[in-house]
């Protein structure tokens, strides 16, 4: 195993040009999360055209969201403008994505007169499968990682991963998320079929990617800073909130609704 990590190429090249796997292990993420909104879409009322018009907001949103939220906290390493476009490069955060996306998802229901918490029920049980898949990417790119291991014991994959730049072992965190993405993929798909609440499995998706994107973050060596704080634990926090506030909402809603059901029942059941 130690060999085959050690071996791992950063992509080939075709025709002279290099395809770097990052780039390759995005697209395919990218992709696998239409498939899967066109997948559950029935679950919430909507059809593989609205996912796919959906998808051609969302995508180029994304993709600029996640670049400019990444260059925004490293400006320092952007002193030649030009090098802000080269995404396959690597450099894309994923908060900043999420934010994006959430933009093209608002604009898109606007737009078309579609429920919004429909649609992002559907886009977050599929999109933390495709967070899964993107986080190799990270992999092929040596990034993402945490810190240094020193014991040599513990010197193996997936627990840590050879950073080749540093000729050092590190955590490889984002194996660590790519481990509990596949976890939250699984509970947020039992809600999705236990429940046809709109919003409530977004709101899940907050909470539990949050708080593992939280932990997680804290082991890694690339975060983004504002001043001494970690951006993507602020926001998983934030988000954490967010999540929690609305599954309560939720649930205090249907407790009324159901008690207003049970005394308009009683009433009628009631001898003159």
């Amino acid at each position: 195993m130690e060999n085959f990590v050690l071996s791992v190429p950063s992509g080939f090249d075709i025709f002279g040009h290099h395809i770097n796997f990052y780039g390759i292990t995005s697209a395919l993420a990218y992709l696998l999360g239409v498939v899967l909104c066109c997948v559950f879409a029935k679950r919430r009322g909507l059809k593989k055209d609205d996912i796919l018009t959906l998808a051609c907001y969302v995508i180029p949103f994304a993709i600029i969201g996640a670049r400019l939220y990444y260059v925004l906290f490293r400006l320092e390493y952007y002193t030649n403008f030009w090098d802000i476009f080269k995404i396959w490069e690597g450099g894309l955060a994923f908060y900043g994505g999420m934010i994006g996306g959430a933009i093209a998802v608002l604009l898109y229901c606007l737009i078309h007169k579609k429920n919004f918490f429909a649609i992002i029920d559907i886009v977050a049980v599929s999109m933390i499968l495709s967070q899964a898949l993107g986080r190799w990417g990270n992999f092929f790119n040596q990034e993402a990682f945490g810190y240094e291991v020193t014991d040599p014991k513990w010197q193996w994959f997936p627990f840590a991963v050879y950073i080749d730049a540093l000729d050092q072992w590190h955590m490889a965190t984002f194996f660590y998320e790519f481990l509990w993405n596949l976890l939250t993929f699984g509970a947020l798909l039992l809600v999705l079929f236990k429940t046809e609440q709109k919003g409530i499995v977004a709101c899940y998706y907050l909470v539990l990617y949050g708080l593992g994107r939280s932990l997680i973050e804290g082991l890694r060596t690339d975060s983004l800073y504002i001043g001494n704080i970690r951006v993507s634990q602020l926001l998983s926090i934030f988000f954490i909130i967010i999540g929690i506030a609305g599954i309560l909402y939720f649930a205090l809603t249907k407790k009324k609704k159901k008690d207003s059901f049970d005394i308009i029942m009683k009433v009628l059941k009631t001898d003159p």
